[in-house]
């Protein structure tokens, strides 16, 4: 198997980037032709701006011709089509199934999903429906009017993510809260806002064994039945979403309660399925449907378009030679929307455990990293918090802004101003303010040129930062969709290219199952053994639980 940096064009790219190192963006924007028509797209009104990156004709040459020597076109048919591509775990990966809504057969085991994706879709339609129009009533005969999400992980940051993000769409009918980490805190403060008559848990465990999921859902039903004292509530105020029906069953969920997660959904792409149901209850099932669209127009587009205009397999390739080439270790993703605050998180989560490997598809080990870290935060914030770093630190660290042409919510010129910082500091970033601009302003301000010597090394900005700016027309359920399929399939290209899986998630096992060991000696005089740090943390912790004398 050609691995990457075996390739025809990979030793090419390397020939390539002594010249290129040594050229600034600005260099590049002032050669002859519209650098912003020749390096851009639009795609179902989102557009990409990539021209502030140091590529040119033949970097993107090069680095298109190691999408075909990594045989990508055949990866992509193959995840649509439904073949076994998550080689560890033997099961295809087929998120883009549960958003198909051109409706055609997707085949698994020569079995067409379709069917039992459309069951689930009108079942949770029903659902939808009867909670928001209040025919769905609790223990007490009262109807829904919070309803709490119980996950981690994909279960958590998806609905999380987009009920925020979409915000601006909801009516307010129904209260949405999640709970997923396991400090009592975060349990206790929903459990107190909230009436047991009158409340929907969903638990979201694809193994229904998670055991953050399942350490809340046994509060929330303790809870629950400590206010009504009788099992048969658990049928008005449970539902379940996952693949093992048994152990919700055992649980006390109502079979009829109980919804499918498949085999082939992985967790970081599951908001898609049921696990949406935060989001269809929060905002309605037209605007959950209208994200499901959203994402179907960016999966034709990414599988039917030609490489040199398809907008996941740039955004990758730019991501590519950012990090492996020019050594970026990190991207931070920065949105200038106040509703997209989640937005970086719930990337992160997708990127980096999907992409996290240090192994390829064949079990050898890679020679070169194979994925940055990803960071971020609202564009605003940011500003006054770790722009600084990103203007005059000495670590490269590509850039994703994320904006809008029109605000989801206008006010006055609220909007104007937000924007003209996104658009300000991708700018800044690309051009920085040289020594001589420095000392030249310093002097139009009257400074002498003593001082100006003294103040001018702290003023200037090196600029030759990359950055993409994303803008959608406007930030609604279907700009969104298509946004995070964006940026799924921008992670399923980089993962081809390094030659890894990305669609399992094996390092998130050893910590919790060690976890596990340590639980019961934290409670027992159970003893295991340990490295000195792990058994002095454990046992200054039990010692300081311990009534003191005085």
């Amino acid at each position: 198997m050609l691995k990457l940096n075996q390739s025809y064009h990979w030793g090419q790219l390397q020939q390539l980037l002594p010249r290129y190192r040594q050229q600034h963006l600005r260099e590049l924007f002032a050669e002859p032709g519209n650098r912003f028509e020749r390096y851009s797209l639009e795609v179902d009104n989102i557009l990409l701006d990539y021209s502030k990156n140091c590529i040119t004709e033949p970097i993107l040459t090069h680095l298109f011709g190691l999408t075909r020597d990594m045989n990508l076109p055949a990866a992509v048919e193959a995840m649509f089509s439904g073949e076994l591509i998550n080689k560890t775990e033997q099961r295809a990966v087929l998120h883009t199934a549960l958003r198909n809504r051109s409706n055609v057969p997707v085949m698994v085991n020569q079995t067409d999903v379709m069917p039992a994706i459309n069951t689930e879709l009108q079942r949770m339609r029903l659902l939808v429906e009867q909670v928001r129009n209040g025919d769905w009533v609790g223990y007490s005969g009262k109807p829904i009017t919070d309803v709490v999400n119980i996950g981690i992980g994909g279960s958590n940051l998806g609905p999380r993510m987009v009920t925020e993000a979409l915000r601006a769409y909801a009516d307010d009918r129904i209260r949405v809260h999640f709970i997923s980490n396991v400090d009592g805190a975060d349990i206790s403060r929903v459990l107190a806002s909230i009436s047991p008559g009158q409340v929907l848990f969903i638990v979201a465990s694809k193994t229904f064994t998670t055991t953050e999921t399942m350490l809340n859902a046994h509060t929330a039903r303790n809870w629950l039945l400590a206010a009504t004292g009788e099992q048969i509530a658990l049928k008005h105020h449970f539902i379940a979403v996952s693949s093992n029906r048994p152990l919700a069953k055992a649980f006390g969920i109502a079979p009829e309660n109980i919804f499918t997660l498949w085999d082939w959904v992985g967790g970081r792409y599951s908001f898609w399925s049921a696990i949406g149901l935060p989001i269809a209850i929060y905002l309605g099932f037209a605007q959950f449907e209208a994200l499901l669209s959203g994402a179907h127009a960016m999966d034709q587009h990414f599988r039917y378009q030609p490489l040199e205009k398809n907008a996941p397999v740039i955004l990758a390739l730019v991501g590519i030679w950012n990090s492996l080439l020019l050594k970026a270790q990190s991207q931070v993703i920065l949105p200038y929307d106040a509703s997209l605050a989640s937005f970086p998180a719930y990337i992160q989560q997708a990127d980096m455990e999907s992409n996290g490997k240090h192994v390829d598809r064949q079990g050898q080990p890679v020679d070169y990293a194979t994925g940055p870290i990803i960071w971020g935060h609202s564009g605003m914030d940011g500003q006054h918090a770790f722009y600084q770093f990103l203007h005059q630190g000495k670590v490269l660290v590509p850039t994703d802004f994320i904006g809008s042409v029109a605000s989801s919510v206008p006010l006055g010129n609220h909007h104007e101003q937000l924007i003209s910082n996104c658009f300000a500091q991708s700018e800044a970033l690309m051009n920085g303010l040289s020594e001589v601009e420095v000392s030249a302003q310093l002097k139009a301000q009257g400074m002498d040129a003593t001082a100006i010597a003294k103040l001018a090394p702290h003023k200037i900005h090196a600029g030759n930062r990359p950055s993409n700016t994303l803008l959608l027309q406007r930030l609604e359920p279907r700009s969104l969709g298509a946004l995070i399929a964006l940026y799924e399939h921008k992670i399923m290209v980089q993962g081809v290219l390094w030659d890894i899986c990305s669609f399992d998630q094996w390092g998130v096992a050893l910590g919790k199952t060690l976890a596990q060991a340590i639980l019961a000696e934290l409670t027992s005089t159970t003893c295991h053994r340990h490295d000195d740090s792990t058994r002095g943390l454990i046992d200054y912790f039990k010692a300081a639980r311990q009534p003191r004398d005085d």
